[in-house]
């Protein structure tokens, strides 16, 4: 359980400090951009800008860190009931917003700092009352069920936007969330790994399940904080990915919590859950009442290489 848990804090760092990095070098880039000119007529970064933003030292280390994260969620994903370890992992925006008053200059206010108080509480809470990961053994069946869940998930988001543009943002940022979440779902269930078969690895349809809801949940996330409201986008990723998740390592993958700590366990979820949109929430221009604005480049998105 310890190591599990480290590893899931440790998969959120450097979800958290990767998406700042990348912030810092994308503007950055931005910045000399602009000042030569290379926009595109609507204001925007052309791709030049957008690929010279993406080739910073900054945005390189940001992504590197962003891959590490994305092998140890894996990790935790198998040590840890999916209650505990998505919900640790997505409280990257903590991080997140904890680094951003340091790398860019950005002041939170009382009810981000509030927020934050809150979603570390709950996640004590969490790891307290929460007991062993089920085994995660399931029939072929429901792996050939989860890859094509991973490809509706991914298609139907694409079909939404292109037909109703910036009003599927919260639609996009909550496919987003449950094709992480259905990430999460195929590493737990994943055959070949323990003990390590490479045949029954590569014929594992769980496996397949994983890349297209990874590449998935990228691609309908950052497009979801291109077309509308970036605190909308992201709260919606973060219930996406926790809430279902959750449900579906109790009720089939044999998750628990330990014995008289139920109450513990559902109550930590729910105030982890709220604490982290509330961050999403008021951590955007938004949430502090300003106006909404898109990223100037897609690599401002929370959970890229990738946002979790």
């Amino acid at each position: 359980m310890l190591v599990g848990l480290l590893t899931a804090v440790a998969a959120s760092i450097c979800y958290g400090t990767g998406s700042v990095l990348q912030a810092v070098g994308s503007r950055k880039s931005a910045r000399r951009e602009a000042a030569a000119g290379s926009v595109t007529q609507h204001g925007g970064p052309s791709l030049s800008s957008t690929a010279k933003a993406a080739m910073t030292g900054e945005f390189i280390v940001g992504s590197i860190l962003d891959f590490v994260g994305f092998g140890l969620g894996a990790l935790a994903a198998r040590l840890l009931p999916l209650f505990l370890s998505q919900t640790v992992i997505s409280a990257n925006l903590v991080i997140t917003a904890v680094l951003s008053t340091k790398l860019l200059g950005i002041r939170l206010n009382r009810a981000e700092w509030t927020s934050i108080a809150v979603v570390c509480s709950a996640l004590v809470l969490l790891a307290t009352a929460a007991g062993p990961e089920g085994s995660g053994a399931t029939p072929v069946s429901t792996h050939w069920w989860l890859l094509g869940i991973a490809l509706l998930l991914t298609a139907g988001g694409t079909v939404a936007v292109r037909l109703l543009g910036g009003r599927a943002a919260i639609l996009a940022g909550l496919l987003s969330g449950l094709g992480f979440g259905a990430l999460g779902i195929g590493v737990r269930v994943l055959n070949g790994i323990d003990p390590f078969d490479v045949r029954a690895l590569l014929s594992d349809p769980a496996l397949y399940a994983i890349l297209v809801a990874g590449i998935g949940g990228m691609y309908l996330h950052t497009v979801a904080l291109q077309i509308g409201s970036v605190n909308g986008a992201t709260a919606a990723l973060v219930v996406g990915e926790t809430v279902l998740p959750g449900m579906i390592g109790v009720l089939w993958l044999g998750d628990a919590s330990r014995s008289g700590f139920t109450w513990a366990a559902i109550t930590g979820f729910v105030l982890a859950v709220s604490g982290a949109v509330a961050v999403a929430w008021f951590g955007s221009p938004e949430g502090h009442g300003g106006p909404a604005t898109a990223p100037t480049t897609p690599t401002e998105d929370a959970r890229t290489p990738a946002g979790v």
